[in-house]
Order: structure tokens, then sequence, then C-alpha cells
């Protein structure tokens, strides 16, 4: 896959190479973080009641940070914690933050956001850090990416845009988040049901809704996959035009159609959850699965749900940590399946 400006490594040496490359990129931010992180976390006897770290590995803005925040407002608005804090700590779609976090082994008053992108960054990144290496606590919500073009883009349907991305693949520059992203493999699945060598694609990966919603109204991509909420206000402002929802069937509140039924089998959720940290006890496993459980039920998580179009679909025990070994797989045969 072409991807610019930083074309994708072809090996495993070269992506290790880029991983390297983002933690020095991100090292000023990453020691405030993690100084902040070990600070909250130092007292003797604390728990996760008296004080509690959300890490969004990401920057500020995205939808990690995003459900982290919300979450912290939860906690504090209804009291679930004393001290509740949110530590951002952002690179290489959040195989950064989860190596930092892997090596948190017994802290008890640390979770982490991550989702379905992670999963994808940890194969396409050769991370040598998986999820097998934290805690799973829960899924929280499912969130939909739509395919959007600029308004006055000649693309009135998905068959278009594919029609005239299969003249040139590696002139169409199509934007979406980080390397590995949810938004990344719809659109290079959606390559492939197109007739485009998936390898070909011209992907540019951003941090952040804002700048791909810029990017496409200056021109620099000709579309782009992302969160509805993403999008959502250049949308109803008439500035983008939405195309497809990636659901498995329309979701509530998004008249749009669905890539399946439109006669692409892409139905790729972008859900979210939340793990703790290696080699916590049982009884601390079962607390901050409490906490979250809490969480979901607050009146603000539900005002949440409903300003960022997400679905509730809150799991935990034994069923998330079936989901997530059965969700692992199915993004690295994705990967697999598409040449990587």
């Amino acid at each position: 896959m072409a991807v610019n400006p930083n074309p994708k490594p072809s090996n495993r040496s070269a992506r290790f190479k880029r991983v390297s490359l983002a933690v020095f990129a991100v090292f000023g931010a990453m020691a405030v973080a993690f100084a902040s992180i070990n600070a909250s976390s130092s007292g003797a006897g604390d728990n996760a009641r008296s004080r509690l770290t959300l890490i969004a590995p990401a920057g500020a803005g995205g939808g990690w940070d995003g459900a982290a925040r919300e979450a912290q407002q939860a906690m504090r608005a209804q009291g679930i914690v004393n001290n509740a804090q949110v530590v951002n700590i952002p690179g290489a779609g959040g195989t950064i933050g989860l190596t930092k976090f892997a090596g948190m082994s017994g802290e008890n008053t640390t979770m982490m956001i991550m989702g379905i992108t992670m999963l994808g960054a940890i194969n396409i990144n050769g991370s040598d850090v998986s999820l097998d290496d934290v805690t799973p606590i829960a899924r929280l919500t499912d969130d939909y990416d739509v395919l959007v073009v600029p308004a006055d883009s000649p693309y009135n349907s998905v068959e278009d845009l594919v029609a005239d991305w299969k003249k040139d693949p590696s002139g169409f520059a199509f934007g979406g988040g980080s390397l590995g992203s949810v938004d990344q493999m719809i659109i290079t699945q959606l390559a492939q049901a197109g007739g485009i060598t998936p390898t070909d694609v011209n992907y540019i990966a951003y941090s952040g809704g804002g700048e791909l919603a810029t990017s496409l109204l200056s021109g620099t991509i000709k579309a782009s996959v992302s969160g509805y909420v993403d999008f959502a206000d250049q949308i109803e402002a008439g500035k983008l035009k939405a195309l497809a929802v990636s659901a498995p069937e329309r979701p509530e509140g998004i008249d749009l159609p669905t890539l399946k039924e439109l006669g692409y089998d892409i139905e790729l959720t972008n859900w979210r959850g939340i793990v703790a940290a290696p080699g916590i006890t049982e009884e601390q496993k079962k607390e901050l699965q409490a906490i979250v459980t809490e969480i979901v039920a607050t009146p603000e998580w539900h005002d949440a749900i409903e300003r960022n179009q997400w679905t509730d679909t809150f799991l935990t025990g034994e069923e998330f940590e079936e989901f997530l070994a059965a969700e692992t797989a199915a993004v690295n045969k994705i990967w697999d399946e598409l040449g990587y």
C-alpha cells in the first residue's frame, strides 16, 4: 500500500523502525504522562476508589480520548471515584501506550481505553506487546465509520467513487486514522471488493477527525473513512457529503445506506473497550469491573452515547474476554487476506 507522505514499510524490520521513530517523536509527551501516572499511583494503600487514572493511548480530541473523558466526567459527577484523571500517551495506533501499560504489572489504579484500531496497529506495526499482556475489563460502545467526500465532489455514490478510484489507485488519495486502524481496514476491504489491489491504495494516516475534514476540504485527499461524529458537523453544514456507513444495518440517527446493502460485504464496527494492567489480583479486577459497570449506568454516560452517536454494547467478564480473542483473530485474518 502506498502511504503518503510516509510510505508503509514492506517488512517487519521496517515496521519496527517506524515504531521506534514514533517513540522518539512523542518522548516528551510520554515522559510527562508517565510522571503523572507514577505520581497518581505512588501512595501507599491506594485503591481504585480513591484515585483512578484512565490512559487514552492517543492524542487529545480523538475517539479514545473522548471516551476516557466522558468516563471521567461520569465518575466525577456521580462520585464513583474520589479522584479521576485522564492521561494521553499518543503514538503508533495506541501501541506506544500499550507497551508502557503492559509494563505496569500490579498497578490497580490505572486502566486504558482501547479498541479494534489497537488490534490492527499491533499487527501492522509488528508490536512485541499485545492485548494478551494486559487484563481485559469491558467493552464499552460501538461506533460506525462513514465514507465521505467533499460536498463539491463529483462522486454521488460509492459506485461512482470506486469506478474512478480503479482508474488510478495510487493517484487517488484516501485518508483515515492511524496505520492499522479500522478506517484503513474498511478502505482496503472496499478496494479489494471493487477490484483494486489493496497494496496499491494511497492511504494517508491522520491523527484525528479534524485533520481529516480539513484535508478533505482543501483537496489533499479525495475521500475519507472515519467515525460519524468526526464529520457530523461538516455533513450537517453541507461541507461534506456522506455516501455510506460501515454498520451491519442502518444505525438509528444516521440516515445512510450501509456498505453491505450497496453490495460491498463490509461491516466493521469501531468498538471501544477498557483494560487493566497485568498482574492485578482477582479482587482488584472485580473492583475495576464494578467501577466500569457503575460508569455505564450513569445519566452522564447515557448522554455521551446519544451525543456521540455511539451504540451501547457493554460487555464484561468472560464474555468480553471471548469477544476480544475472536476480534483479534478476525483482525489478523483481515490483514493476512489483504496481503500484509
